[in-house]
């Protein structure tokens, strides 16, 4: 088992980790083109980047390769054979469990240790290639305004000399408002030998530019703007552009989040804790200090010390609410304007520092929870491996379906699903909308019975995965069953007693008779519950033809043998388990809405079962007739 295992994850755990790796590469394809980085900088992004992805590629690579080795097994009937030897699919399971578990708890250690720093020096040399400036290549016919300060436009180049020709250059540099312009017939552009400037030569050409307004002696006019124009043959221009690639400094991502083992998580955890309840508690003091009950509360307690009741001052002072609007309509309409504006200017105070706190707390709410979901993320990453192994298993052992086909394709499903599954449980858990544990278990609370059902399923060789089960049950949920097949016998040890069975068939016509009668009247709501969903009549007819299309199935006769194959199969009509009681129905009925669509769907079934059991009688009428005939059977 762990010689066919084992290559084909590192197979597959390659493949995914070359996919994830695209899908990082066209996220941050922006970043990268356009600013002549060196092959070792490409290199070394690369490589971060597949550290980085490995959480995400080794789930998925799991579930493939446990779908391909069972999916394999099963197609060329080696788990059949060893099923057959007396072995579970448990105990075949076994090598693989303990490796995948190995498997687990490495890339929990991996998560821990490795991953703080891969992520550290991967978003570092990520925001070292943002902020460094892009490759100069001054297009045609456009301005070009990748460099600061300056719009440069050219009408033509000569590609073997690199000669601009036309240029137009807007110098924004010292301001908008201090703005220049340069025409010059033609130039060239080169870089300083460090990368630091860049050097442009130009012939032939004027500059324009404004100068600072001068106010004239008389107050509320001004003189005319005046401006300096200058012609050239040759001018150099040196500007300022540094095209080197800076790595910057990794200790201001030392200290996220994303750089950080479970203990100095934690460790911040509860030091964010600690600092939140304390904030709280302060705030929650201001709060009662600036509001007028303590106000009140405190003005009552000094005019009750200083008329000397301190033994009533120490009881519990009893706020009375005031009438805020008598008092504001006592004021005469100056005092009451400046009491207004003054209560205004308080609200508005109050407002702002509260939308600060507000502000404050959120930042450290946020950064809190970033710290809670990296930790819970250590945990089900690893889980996610056991979770999927216990998936892609059985699931190949069901469908019996090797290769890279059918699996890729449930792989791929199941994997989108369960991301989808995660980024949803993440943002929620990021945003405060659910704790921390229920976002990042999310995914994993969804598939972990998902992996229990099929286990299960497989360990007792079901066939879940057959197309023909579903369509028969939903055959069987409309009422519409197969045709019945007789087969002569080629061995036939008893003959059949036709005159015994006679009174038997006849009496199985005059009961499917009666039935009919009795149940063509349409059966209400509340009976119908009351009989616990079951038809005990139905179920004894069924009994009695299933047992005379037994007796009947050994004739070496083709026109009974075909006759026989006229019954229906009836089976399937009852909705419910027969362990329910007409009681226990009817009290669900009762209680429960959803048993108005179970019982309109009994209402149809029961019109197809009336059909059946008329079939049922016309099939033993013609047999008593054929039995009657020919008396030499």
């Amino acid at each position: 088992m762990l010689q066919t295992f084992l290559p084909l994850l590192l197979m597959t755990f390659g493949i995914c980790l070359f996919i994830v790796l695209m899908q990082f590469l066209w996220k941050y394809v922006d970043d990268m083109v356009g600013k002549g980085l060196a092959m070792s900088v490409l290199a070394q992004m690369f490589t971060y980047a597949a550290l980085a992805l490995v959480p995400m590629a080794l789930p998925l690579s799991i579930l493939l390769a446990s779908l391909m080795t069972f999916g394999n097994l099963g197609e060329r009937f080696e788990l059949l054979a060893m099923k057959s030897a007396g072995v579970s699919l448990i105990n075949i399971m076994k090598p693989l469990i303990i490796v995948v578990i190995a498997i687990g708890a490495g890339a929990f250690f991996y998560q821990n240790y490795a991953m703080p720093k891969v992520q550290v020096k991967l978003y570092t040399l990520l925001f070292s290639m943002k902020q460094k400036s892009p490759e100069l290549e001054i297009p045609e016919g456009v301005f070009y305004n990748q460099i600061t300060g300056y719009n440069v436009y050219v009408k033509q180049k000569d590609r073997k000399t690199g000669l601009l020709k036309n240029v137009m250059i807007y110098d924004y540099s010292n301001g908008f408002n201090n703005a220049s312009v340069i025409v010059a017939d033609s130039g060239r552009l080169k870089m300083s030998a460090d990368k630091m400037f860049l050097v442009l030569l130009l012939y032939n050409g004027e500059s324009f530019a404004n100068l600072k307004s001068q106010s004239s002696g008389e107050e509320g006019f001004k003189t005319a703007v005046p401006y300096e124009r200058e012609s050239f043959r040759t001018r150099e221009l040196l500007i300022e552009f540094n095209a080197n690639f800076t790595m910057t400094d990794e200790s201001f991502l030392s200290n996220q989040y994303i750089g950080k083992n479970l203990s100095m998580l934690q460790t911040s955890i509860d030091s964010m804790k600690h600092d939140l309840d304390s904030i709280k508690v302060v705030n929650a003091k201001v709060a009662f200090d600036q509001s007028y009950k303590r106000t009140i509360a405190s003005s009552q307690s000094s005019a009750m010390v200083a008329s000397g009741a301190i033994a009533k001052a120490k009881q519990k002072i009893k706020i009375v609410p005031l009438d805020f609007d008598s008092i504001v309509n006592s004021k005469d309409k100056e005092a009451m304007k400046l009491l207004l504006e003054r209560a205004q200017q308080s609200t508005e105070s109050l407002r702002s520092d509260n939308f600060f706190k507000a502000a404050s707390m959120e930042d450290e709410g946020k950064q809190m929870r970033r710290h809670i979901t990296e930790w819970h993320k250590k945990f089900a990453v690893s889980f996610a491996c056991i979770i999927f192994f216990f998936i892609g298993a059985p699931l190949g052992a069901i469908i019996r379906k090797g290769g890279l086909g059918v699996p890729v394709i449930i792989s791929v499903f199941l994997f989108i699903f369960y991301y989808i599954i995660d980024t949803i449980g993440y943002k929620m858990a990021r945003d405060g909308i659910w704790y921390a544990w229920q976002g990042m278990w999310l995914s994993s609370a969804v598939l972990a019975p998902l992996g229990i059902f099929l286990t299960y399923k497989a360990v007792n060789d079901s066939v879940i995965m057959n197309a023909d089960t579903y369509i028969n049950a939903i055959k069987n949920l409309l009422g519409r069953h197969s045709g019945r097949k007789i087969e002569r016998k080629e061995v036939i040890m008893y003959f059949p007693d036709y005159q015994a069975l006679l009174p038997r068939i006849k009496a199985l016509a005059s009961t499917c008779t009666t039935y009919i009668n009795e149940h063509r009247r349409w059966l209400d709501y509340l009976s119908y519950w009351k009989q616990g969903g079951q038809d005990i009549k139905a179920s004894k007819i069924a009994e009695e033809m299933e047992s005379i299309i037994e007796e009947l199935n050994n004739s070496d006769q083709n026109l009974v043998l075909n006759k026989l194959m006229d019954f229906p199969i009836i089976s399937g009509y009852s909705l419910l388990s027969s362990k329910i009681t007409p009681k226990t129905g009817y009290i669900i009925g009762l209680c429960f809405p959803l048993g108005i669509p179970v019982y309109l769907l009994a209402t149809y079934q029961r019109k197809l079962l009336l059909q059946d059991i008329g079939s049922v009688k016309k099939t033993c009428e013609d047999l008593i007739e054929m039995i009657e005939k020919e008396k030499d059977l």
